[in-house]
């Protein structure tokens, strides 16, 4: 969904470009409701290796660049896999297609995913210098330098050469050439990734996740009101709060934004600032987003909207599981909100109370009513994938990544094994209705029962996948549509944002920590005098913290991935 801004994160997030309901996987912090009921089947039991194969095994002829290398060994084998993100709520082995993909292949997966903190728990694996056997994690964590500048990492390349030069068949040569790091090599490979190349393939159909939404029965009873400008914002939120001052006994909550983090809010940086179509970079210069007097005008609306008593408090506390609780519950009348980050609660609410869904609307603009200009996906991808120096079998190990990357595994993940959650129906290859329906009502029992669809996304690719795809329903299509052509690709501004323990990686990380720390301060300002005092000090803040480094780092990032790009 770090940086200066997170557009980059969200970019990546919304590169989560799945299924729109496919709520299971899709953003910085995804998460679905988890009940545990699954197939009884222990996952591996059925990881057969017929003796011809372990024949072949031992007199494999070299690895062939044409022929999947993991087909010349399908003993079981099971293999750590830490996924950076304490939602996740899935084990491997419990549905269908985990079940599948291990008697084909016979890899079996052991996910980590930490219970708390997720930096804490990544900075602890590397502190200790051994690593599970693969690591997922978002591309713009700061962890990504730090495990291959401490060698904790393999690189992918050298792994493919010698035991699997298929990988570089399944591989996206622009996507090698954007992760190819100052050593000449590639310690991670991206899910849901689309260059240059790809947008000019599928650009027309791309979607953002980013969404201004409200609740549809609420919006209607005030009169659908426009709420491009902060006047018809503010006088919106207000008529909400009137007439609907209390949902099942608890009381509205005018507006919900993205989690307040130590960094800041992402509602409050790339996704309001895209809304408002602020300029990335002004004459050939990265442009500091945050200080268009456009920004500034929508932060003083939102500080005049607490004024006013439309900001609740749980917006300044509440993580993503109690905001999932509340739109459950119907209790925010807006939100500038991701929208595959609650299309596991929309499903249950369209089931429920139809009329109470959540619905795309235009939401704050710039002065000159311009469309806004989405996150699309980038080149970046949402997250990366690296192996670990500590890896119980190289090869094995990078066969398996060949075969999730592949058209194959794609394939497998995302339809699961036909006859269970798929079939060829009137000659196409696509889901059974049984498994949709589920899909598109309950995803978090789906992900159990079918565990296809992406419910195991690392190495998700939607452009590939996207010929299978089934026509969006409602609830999630009208979302989806509402982005549709108000994406853009913001690719050249991915990774741009310097990381790690280097002098500008820690300017960085200060300036977060300043920005995290002054944007609640400024929405709970007393008067716009009060903001204005802040506002200036936090500008001043920033230029001692060394903005300018910060500025001539990314100016130069920003440059060569324009040459990496061809642009």
């Amino acid at each position: 969904m770090g940086m200066k801004h997170k557009p980059k994160k969200m970019v990546l997030l919304l590169l989560g470009l799945m299924l729109t309901f496919s709520a299971a996987g899709c953003s910085s912090n995804n998460n679905a409701a988890s009940g545990n009921k699954g197939n009884d089947k222990p996952a591996n039991t059925e990881a057969t290796t017929a003796p011809a194969t372990d024949a072949a095994a031992t007199t494999a002829p070299a690895a062939s660049a044409d022929e999947p290398g993991w087909k010349s060994d399908t003993s079981p084998i099971t293999f750590d896999w830490y996924l950076n993100f304490a939602w996740f709520p899935n084990k491997w082995g419990v549905d269908p297609t985990s079940q599948y993909i291990t008697k084909k292949t016979g890899v079996n997966l052991n996910f980590i995913v930490p219970a708390g903190n997720e930096n804490e728990k990544l900075n602890t694996l590397i502190a200790s210098g051994k690593l599970p056997d693969f690591i997922t994690l978002g591309y713009w964590e700061d962890a990504i330098k730090k495990m291959v500048e401490g060698e904790l990492v393999l690189p992918l390349n050298k792994l493919a050469e010698e035991y699997d030069p298929y990988f570089f068949k399944v591989s996206d040569k622009d996507k090698l050439g954007w992760y190819t790091q100052p050593d000449g090599n590639v310690y991670g490979y991206p899910n849901s990734s689309s260059s240059p190349a790809d947008y000019e393939k599928y650009g027309d159909t791309y979607v953002s996740n980013q969404t201004f939404v409200v609740r549809k029965d609420i919006y209607e009873a005030i009169g659908s009101p426009d709420m491009r400008t902060p006047e018809g914002f503010l006088a919106a939120l207000k008529a909400a709060q009137e007439k609907f001052p209390q949902v099942n006994g608890q009381p509205l909550i005018p507006l919900g934004l993205h989690e307040f983090t130590e960094n800041g809010n992402d509602s409050l940086e790339g996704y309001i600032q895209n809304f408002l179509a602020i300029p990335w970079e002004k004459d050939g210069k990265v442009y500091d987003r945050e200080t268009d007097p456009e920004y500034v005008r929508w932060m003083k609306t939102l500080r005049q909207a607490n004024q006013d008593g439309l900001l609740a408090k749980d917006i300044f506390i509440d993580k993503r599981a109690q905001m999932e609780e509340k739109i459950v519950q119907g209790r925010y009348f807006a939100m500038l909100y991701q929208r595959t980050d609650f299309a596991s609660q929309l499903g249950t609410i369209s089931q429920k109370n139809p009329d109470q869904v959540y619905i795309a609307v235009d939401g704050p603009a710039n002065t000159k009513m311009d469309p806004p200009e989405l996150n699309g996906p980038g080149i970046s991808g949402w997250t990366v994938t690296l192996i670990s120096k500590d890896v119980k079998d190289k090869a094995r190990a990078i066969k398996f990544l060949s075969y999730l990357n592949s058209e194959e595994g794609n394939k497998d993940l995302y339809l699961g094994e036909k006859g269970v959650s798929y079939d060829t129906i009137d000659g196409k290859d696509q889901f059974l209705p049984e498994a949709l329906k589920l899909m598109n009502t309950d995803r978090a029992a789906f992900d159990k029962q079918f565990g296809s669809s992406f419910t195991f996304w690392m190495m998700q690719n939607t452009n590939i996948t996207d010929q299978w795809k089934p026509e969006s329903v409602e609830p999630y299509k009208q979302l989806e549509d509402w982005t549709k052509g108000k994406s853009i690709n913001t690719s050249e501004f991915q990774l741009i944002d310097p990381t790690g323990n280097s002098p500008e990686g820690i300017v960085a990380t200060k300036l977060k920590q300043l920005r995290g720390k002054t944007m609640p301060k400024l929405l709970m300002a007393d008067s716009d005098a009060e903001f204005d005092k802040i506002w200036s000090e936090y500008l001043t803040k920033k230029e001692k913290e060394g903005q300018a480094t910060f500025d001539a780092y990314r100016q130069t990032k920003y440059e060569e991935n324009k040459k990496k790009l061809g642009m």
